[in-house]
């Protein structure tokens, strides 16, 4: 049963992947702009406009481009960046570790106070009530005014984090294994440089978490409550257990459903707003790349971030219908 249930989501999710590919490819077919003109230079001559929309490919039929497209996008080709003149994958290359290392490190914080704060007003004590307003106040502002706050208290007013960027300016450039700037700087023993990327990491990436934690907590808050009140966890305080051991024994596994469920949507939020971010923070990552991109009406770069992005909340969804399964044992027997 479990392996169909595994097989089934598999293909849903090729089927998915399939989608948002044809998407992406009908999204830079029909936004009026003309490649030819943007890749040849605003002053090209009418020839070499057309002699760009034949190397492009643009004079053949939609169908016809679509096959080219498949094939180039299996060949790990996103064709060309009309800002850089590089090819896109090569960018997304370089700018996706950063961006991953902002979205983990923002998933860390996520679960640290989406389970902390959901955990603590779980149980009626003596200022959940202020508390709960603090998260239904907390969970409504946007991203952009968190950054630009947190940028306002923590960097102008007490100096305590760095205004943006990976790391501070002077700081040596590490190479290593993996791309990613704080794993390549602890395993080449640069602990000076991990230390100062992951201390450029907590203003973004509180910023980004923030909203998605604060919904998780009220999630796990609303799901324990609910967990508290049913019969196993009054045949366990029969049992003499306390009410400690019966949230953290009984009631929270119950409890990890629906903020696993409401996660994949957080998480989509989470990509929507790393754009902004990354932007405010000046983050080298996929979010100031492409706000630089849609600047510059690159829809190659558009259109890879686009699909990449698309990919990432996919899989990331995929995950999270396995994980359900692994916390809820109801699940599996449904499956």
């Amino acid at each position: 049963m479990i392996l169909r249930f595994v097989l089934g989501r598999a293909l849903g999710l090729l089927v998915v992947l399939w989608v948002l590919v044809t998407i992406v490819f009908m999204l830079g077919a029909v936004i009026p702009s003309e490649p030819a003109r943007a890749y040849a230079g605003a002053g090209a001559s009418p020839a070499v406009i057309a002699q760009k929309r034949e190397e492009l490919g643009l004079e053949k039929p939609l169908l016809t481009r679509y096959v080219d497209y498949l094939e180039r996008l299996g060949q790990g080709d996103l064709s060309e960046s009309v800002h850089t003149h590089q090819p896109v994958a090569d960018d997304l290359r370089e700018a996706f570790p950063a961006t991953l290392e902002l979205l983990l490190a923002s998933i860390g914080i996520t679960m640290l106070i989406g389970l902390a704060v959901g955990v603590v007003t779980a149980r009626p004590r003596r200022g959940t009530g202020l508390l709960r307003g603090a998260l239904l106040a907390g969970a409504s502002v946007p991203v952009f005014t968190l950054g630009l706050l947190a940028l306002f208290l923590f960097y102008y007013k007490l100096g305590w984090f760095p205004a943006g960027g990976q790391t501070a300016p002077g700081t040596i450039h590490v190479v290593g294994p993996t791309g990613f700037l704080s794993l390549d700087a602890l395993l080449t023993g640069h602990f000076g440089v991990f230390v100062n990327v992951l201390w450029h990491l907590v203003l973004p990436a509180t910023a980004l978490a923030l909203t998605p934690a604060l919904l998780t907590a009220r999630t796990l808050r609303s799901s324990l409550r609910h967990s508290l009140r049913q019969d196993y966890a009054r045949t366990a305080r029969a049992k003499g257990l306390t009410e400690r051991q019966v949230l953290w024994r009984h009631a929270l596994r119950n409890s990890l459903n629906a903020p696993l469920t409401i996660s994949g949507l957080e998480l989509g939020a989470m990509l929507a707003g790393i754009a902004v971010v990354e932007t405010i923070f000046a983050w080298p990552g996929i979010g100031l790349y492409i706000d630089r991109a849609i600047a510059a009406n690159d829809v190659p770069a558009i259109c890879g971030v686009t699909l990449v992005v698309g990919v990432v909340f996919v899989v990331a969804n995929a995950i999270v219908d396995a994980l359900q399964l692994v916390v809820d044992p109801r699940l599996r027997q449904h499956a």
